[in-house]
């Protein structure tokens, strides 16, 4: 086995590696929302070889590390595709992370295939407000565990998001969910009372500010007894280094006491590093926080452990990224209106096919994960585009619920429309609040009285993103392949047609 960790070392810490290691100093490194994603991105930054360089040369350096991931390390890319989430528990193995909790996107191949896959974890697993007896997944969680460095006792407790409207019903069955600010504070009282302990962390994966939800900053401030909180889900970056992210990561709780609260962003980008000196603990001492950029300074090093276990599944990765099924004239970003416009119409045009006649398709912001290239792209590249084991539904809606799903979308600044929809909204001033104020489907007002027939993914007619008014609706066809097959499917067909194009924005925001 070769490590270059003294590199790497040098490159992360400077000098640190020539210091003594500290008893009274521990280091927690934390990652959120990996995603699958094993190579590094088209920005230059990621990939779990660079990361295993940044953790092997702080645990070189410093004689107190823990290791834990904030939830979602898998979905996104073609390891999990092909591979259905045993890549990702075998890298986090040869990574070392020591604690881990659930995300919701851990559930997306249902609940006994997630028991299957976290069987291979050697990572502690906790939850503390989900129940998990009455699931294939009993027995493999404790409600919160508990660390000792340097004689001081940290306890570690493990914060889920409510399942319902954001994780596929059937895929979570016998999950009971406790409510995150009561759980999460007598949690905290028990620790302390009753375990003894000196500091207590929460691990989440609630989001930092989700809108008309709980997130970390809320569970923050109406928090006792907890004075780190560690999150995930919303893909929020919390730098320190900037006066917003030093803002957003020093909060008081109910006692007016100091709670830290991170998130590293998404696709394992950055590494989180929290440093502690436990002779504060209890004394006001506060940690310090830094996000460590996961780029190709770390390209020296390599792991063999690593770059063995990946190497069975890299073949079929790479034949599907080299398989190619059309081209693009231009970049095309996940983030902006023109390829969740292509997107959403090619749903419209599925739809009318497998229906005889759609009036309206909806599609969600958060069915594309990955940008398209410019020039060839590969099969490969849509299905990391388009991940999820989705199926167009073609669904019969009553104009007065599909008037809530539209206010719904409205919190999110929109999401996607088909090419005959226009959508005016409206926001309070602190963005809590939304409403659509006029839906137009082909230049008419939506009627509330009317029946509409609306193509879109089955994830959303089972009222996935909060989009409850759409479960109120009748079935009447269904695709019988996945989004990304159906996708392959109508590029082959349309081959003379050039991928995006529209990039008009369908929705307008009305301000005062």
């Amino acid at each position: 086995m070769r490590f270059t960790w003294i590199l790497a070392a040098a490159l992360l810490l400077g000098s640190c590696t020539q210091k003594a290691p500290e008893e009274n100093k521990l280091v927690i490194l934390h990652t959120n929302d990996t995603h699958s994603q094993t190579d590094p991105l088209s920005d230059g930054l990621g990939g779990v070889m660079r990361r295993k360089a940044i953790i092997d040369s702080v645990r070189a350096a410093e004689k107190n590390v823990l290791f834990v991931d904030a939830g979602d390390a898998v979905q996104g890319t073609l390891y999990f595709y092909l591979y259905g989430g045993k890549v990702e528990q075998e890298i986090m193995n040869i990574l070392g992370v020591e604690t881990r909790i659930l995300g919701n996107h851990e559930f997306d191949n249902g609940i006994d295939s997630l028991a299957s896959v976290l069987a291979l974890s050697d990572a502690e697993k906790i939850s503390t407000n989900y129940n998990l007896d009455n699931t294939p997944l009993a027995g493999q969680f404790q409600p919160y565990t508990i660390k000792e460095y340097g004689g001081k006792r940290i306890g570690i407790m493990g914060i889920n998001l409510d399942p319902t409207g954001i994780i596929t019903k059937g895929n979570y069955e016998g999950l009971e969910f406790l409510p995150i600010v009561a759980t999460a504070n007598l949690t905290a009282e028990k620790l302390r009372k009753e375990e003894g302990v000196d500091a207590v962390i929460a691990l989440s994966h609630i989001g930092y500010n989700p809108k008309g939800l709980i997130g970390d900053s809320i569970l923050a401030t109406n928090s006792r007894g907890i004075n780190i909180i560690i999150g995930g889900h919303s893909h929020d970056t919390i730098d320190p280094a900037t006066e917003q992210g030093a803002r957003r990561s020093r909060l008081r709780n109910l006692d007016g006491e100091e709670v830290l609260v991170v998130q590293t962003g998404k696709s394992g980008r950055r590494i989180g590093m929290i440093e502690i000196n436990l002779d504060s603990l209890g004394l006001g001492g506060h940690p310090s926080y830094s996000l460590l950029p996961v780029s190709s300074r770390y390209d020296s090093y390599t792991d063999e452990d690593l770059a063995k276990a990946l190497s069975p599944y890299t073949a079929g990765v790479d034949s599907l990224m080299h398989l190619w099924v059309g081209k693009s004239p231009k970049a095309l970003d996940a983030e902006e209106p023109e390829l969740l416009n292509y997107f959403t119409d090619f749903i419209f045009e599925t739809g009318k096919k497998l229906a005889g006649g759609v009036d309206l398709a909806i599609a969600n912001k958060g069915g594309l994960r990955t940008d398209l290239p410019a020039g060839k792209f590969s099969k490969g590249h849509i299905i990391n585009m388009v991940p999820f084991a989705n199926y167009i539904n073609v669904i019969d809606v009553k104009g007065s619920d599909l008037l809530d799903v539209f206010d719904v979308m409205a919190m999110t600044d929109g999401n996607g429309v088909s090419r005959n929809v226009a959508v005016k909204y409206s926001k309070d001033d602190d963005g809590d609040e939304a409403e659509a104020e006029e839906v137009l489907v082909n230049g008419r007002r939506i009627d509330p009285d009317k029946t509409y027939r609306v193509a879109t993914i089955d994830y959303l007619a089972k009222g996935g993103d909060y989009m409850t008014g759409l479960t109120h609706g009748k079935l009447v066809a269904a695709s019988k392949v996945p989004v990304y097959d159906s996708l392959l499917e109508y590029l082959d067909t349309n081959k003379g047609r050039t991928i995006g194009g529209d990039a008009r924005p369908r929705w307008t925001l009305v301000e005062d």
